[in-house]
């Protein structure tokens, strides 16, 4: 039975025979593999490396291995969230998710960050956000001492992400299908009173960095955060008071541009992106290949 999951007033029945694979595929989860009527999964519970959660599609029904424990869409939604059955059966009707992929972004920016309104930040709770960080390597530890989980909403509909500070008190939000930002926008320092300054354009390389060389002392550098390559300038004067400036900017045209200008301007600059050749980011090496050579990386950063 294939359905709306933002329809309104959905009954228990209706919950009930919600097709498990295509819920599961919108909050983000796909198959690691399929065999007959069983889709198996890494659980959305709790992680794993081997999948152990398996939805038979005939029966319309989930069981995690690894807890004992199964049911149908309301038993995994009210463990899922840690909620009740109405509040399961709210979120269903509209309440908390995942934004989908909005058409047109680009041309909607402006207005979309206009519209969005942060209604509440909390630590780092849900499954669905953890595993998005396990696939993009990032270990919770490191993402909950810097990042909140940031609920949202957007032409009267909530949702949630990953959210990322910046000194004004803006958010930079991050989600399997979305990113945004809250008004108002700047740039994130964090200040240790460092020589040193290490400079990214998102937070999940900044995260990415930190997950890569872990020995790295709160004290040992300062950081910038762009949140935009448009902020480069707002951040010079900051950048500019330490001896180094370590440039971890995007594999991009508009990254290497940028590099090239900043190297251009001031010996203090130095380029860190060659350890990322012939990846778009940093996060994007640690994604491909950075599980192999985590142990190797350290010396390369010293």
């Amino acid at each position: 039975m294939v359905m709306d999951f933002r329809r309104q007033k959905l009954s228990i029945a209706e919950a009930k025979e919600m097709d498990m694979v295509q819920y599961l595929s919108s909050l983000g989860y796909e198959p690691s593999k399929i065999k007959g009527n069983d889709h198996w999964y890494r659980s959305p519970l709790r992680q794993e490396n081997t999948p152990s959660f398996k939805v038979n599609r005939k029966l319309n029904r989930w069981y995690d291995h690894g807890l004992g424990e199964g049911g149908n869409v309301i038993d995994f939604g009210i463990q899922y969230y840690s909620c009740s059955v109405g509040e399961f059966l709210k979120k269903l009707d509209g309440g908390f998710s995942f934004q989908r992929p909005i058409q047109n972004i680009p041309k909607i920016k402006n207005e979309l960050e206009h519209q969005l309104k942060i209604l509440k930040d909390v630590k780092l709770s849900s499954h669905a956000l953890m595993r998005y960080l396990e696939q993009r390597k990032i270990p919770i530890e490191i993402a909950t001492q810097y990042c909140r989980e940031v609920h949202y909403e957007v032409n009267g509909k909530n949702y949630y992400g990953i959210g990322f500070k910046n000194d004004s008190g803006g958010f930079e939000i991050r989600n399997p299908y979305f990113k945004a930002s809250s008004s108002p926008k700047d740039i994130t320092t964090i200040k240790s009173g460092s020589k040193e300054v290490a400079v990214f354009e998102g937070f999940t390389d900044f995260l990415s960095l930190r997950a890569l060389h872990k020995n790295l002392t709160e004290n040992s550098q300062d950081i910038v955060v762009l949140n935009s390559v448009s902020f480069f300038e707002r951040a010079r004067p900051f950048m500019e008071k330490h001896q180094a400036i370590q440039l971890y900017l995007d594999r991009d045209a508009t990254g290497q541009n940028l590099t090239q200008r900043a190297l251009s301007m001031s010996t203090k600059y130095i380029d860190k992106s060659t350890l990322y050749k012939n990846h778009k980011d940093l996060n994007d090496w640690l994604v491909g290949i950075g599980k192999q050579q985590k142990t190797r990386l350290g010396s390369k950063l010293s």
